[in-house]
C-alpha cells in the first residue's frame, strides 16, 4: 500500500467520511461546524458523516452544546475496523446457517437432477481465470490442506498474494514442499525475482521445504492431501503457454483423487531425480 490514507478506503469508508476523519485526527476534538469549515464537506452532510463515524466506532461523540467529536487514536481506528469486520461476518455466517437447511431442501433435489447425465469425464476438471479468481482457489486449496501441500512454481511470485494462508497452513502442521524451476532455466528478470522469494521463504517460512528442478517444468500448481487410495486430494494447475498472456489464461481446478495421485507422482520424481537443493 503506497499511500496510508489508501487505509480509509480499505475500511470502507465513503469519500467525505475518509475525509472527515483525516481532518478530525489533524484537528482532534472540535465541532461539526469547525470540521465542516476545515474540510469543506458541507454544513448539511456533517452531522451525518459524524454519526456514521460514531456508529462504526471510529471517533467520539462529547455531549454539549454544541456537541464535539474527537477522534479514536491510529491504532484503536485500526483495531476497530478489525473487528467491525469479524462482526459483520459473523452476523453473515448466522444469516447463512439460519436458511441453510431451507436452502438445501430446495435446491440440491434440482442439482441432483440436473448433474444425472453427467459423466466422471465432465466432472474431471473446472476452470477458472488466471488471476484473482485462481489466487482465491490457491487460497482456498492451502486453507483447505490437512497433512501435504505441494507447488510447482517457477519463481513462487505471487507469494505476497497467498502469504496469509501459506502462514495459517504452516501453524496447522501441514507439510509445504515447493519445487522451483532452476534459476539457470529462466531469464534474468525472474530469476531475480525467484531469488528474493526464495530468501523469504528460507526466513520466514524455515520449515517450507525447497528443491529446484533441473528440467523445464510443463505446469504449475498447487495439489494438496494426495492419496495414493485414489480417494482424496485437489489440486489446480496452469499448463506453460509462453506465447499466451496470464490475463487470457484459465487454470484448471481437480479433485479427481486420481489425477491428484498422479500429478503427486509428478511431483516425488522430479523432486527426487530431477532436482537440486538450493543453488548457490
Amino acid at each position: 500500500m503506497s499511500d496510508p490514507a489508501d487505509v480509509f478506503d480499505l475500511v470502507g469508508l465513503t469519500e467525505y467520511e475518509a475525509t472527515a476523519l483525516e481532518q478530525l485526527l489533524s484537528l482532534g476534538r472540535t465541532t461539526a461546524p469547525n470540521l465542516a469549515e476545515a474540510s469543506g464537506i458541507p454544513k448539511a452532510r456533517v452531522y451525518g458523516v459524524l454519526e456514521a463515524l460514531s456508529d462504526r466506532g471510529f471517533i467520539k461523540v462529547i455531549p454539549g452544546r454544541p456537541k464535539e467529536y474527537q477522534p479514536k487514536s491510529p491504532g484503536e481506528i485500526l483495531d476497530r475496523a478489525v473487528e467491525n469486520h469479524r462482526q459483520s461476518y459473523e452476523s453473515f455466517a448466522a444469516d447463512i446457517d439460519s436458511c441453510r437447511d431451507a436452502f438445501l431442501a430446495e435446491y440440491e433435489p434440482r442439482f441432483d437432477r440436473a448433474s444425472e447425465d453427467i459423466s466422471p469425464t465432465a466432472e474431471l476438471f473446472h476452470v477458472v481465470d488466471v488471476g484473482e479468481p485462481s489466487e482465491r482457489e490457491t487460497r482456498r486449496l492451502y486453507d483447505d490442506a490437512a497433512e501435504t501441500l505441494r507447488v510447482i512454481t517457477n519463481s513462487f511470485a505471487y507469494l505476497d498474494n497467498v502469504e496469509r494462508a501459506l502462514a495459517e497452513t504452516l501453524d496447522r502442521g501441514v507439510e509445504v514442499s515447493v519445487l522451483f524451476l532452476h534459476p539457470d532455466e529462466l531469464p534474468p528478470e525472474k530469476a531475480a525475482i525467484q531469488a528474493d522469494i526464495v530468501e523469504r521463504l528460507t526466513v520466514e517460512f524455515p520449515a517450507v521445504d525447497l528443491r529446484f528442478s533441473t528440467e523445464k517444468l510443463p505446469w504449475r500448481g498447487t495439489l494438496v492431501d494426495p492419496s495414493m487410495d485414489y480417494d482424496s486430494g485437489e489440486a489446480i494447475l496452469l499448463v506453460e503457454e509462453p506465447d499466451v498472456p496470464n490475463h487470457m489464461r484459465q487454470a484448471a481446478i481437480t479433485d479427481n483423487g486420481s489425477f491428484v495421485a498422479g500429478m503427486k507422482r509428478y511431483f516425488d520424481l522430479i523432486w527426487e531425480y530431477e532436482s537440486t537443493q538450493r543453488p548457490n
